[in-house]
């Protein structure tokens, strides 16, 4: 058996490699975390200065209004809390390997994933500790949500856009 000794080439490489896998591992932890940490500022400051039901402006169409939610999105699914919470863990779980495999080479797409992340571990942190999500962003004829919610959103609608132009293709198309 032969064993090789790395060249210069290869070292350099792979420094590279590991410079664009730590940025890109950067850049998804952080939006992740300032997902989480926006999404649990915001339902404290509404549960520490709205009671229940209260919401504010009253006669604004675009309120801030304190509700909780023990289901999932538009209501459905109400007091089935540790079914929603482990559905949540394996959709932590999916997430975090659909990031990690195949590894995603564009910014946008890394972002995207990591605001899906953030936004489900944001309502999988109230639904552990409070038994309930906090809702408070209410839109007339909708139902209300919060920023876990949107970022969720926001994220899954940037990945079906980049997919669905085909973009960002892969190497090998680019440099054709």
């Amino acid at each position: 058996m032969m064993l090789l000794m790395p060249t210069e080439q290869t070292k350099r490489t792979g420094a590279t490699s590991l410079r664009l896998r730590w940025r890109r591992d950067l850049l998804f932890f952080s939006t992740a975390a300032a997902i989480l940490a926006l999404d649990q500022v915001t339902k404290h400051v509404i549960r520490a200065t709205l009671e229940r039901g209260e919401s504010f402006p009253e006669s604004w169409p675009v309120r801030f209004v304190h509700v909780t939610n023990t289901g999932a999105a538009f209501g459905i699914l109400q007091e089935q809390n540790a079914f929603l919470v482990v559905t949540t863990v394996i959709g932590v779980a999916a997430i975090l390997l659909y990031y990690w495999y195949p590894p995603f080479e564009h910014a946008i797409m890394t972002a995207a994933v990591g605001m899906i992340l953030g936004g489900a571990v944001g309502n999988l942190s109230d639904r552990v500790r409070l038994g309930e999500v906090t809702d408070f962003i209410d839109f007339p004829h909708y139902p209300s949500f919060n920023v876990a919610d949107s970022s969720i959103v926001v994220g899954v609608i940037v990945l079906i856009i980049l997919l669905v132009l085909g973009w960002p293709r892969a190497a090998s198309q680019q440099r054709q």
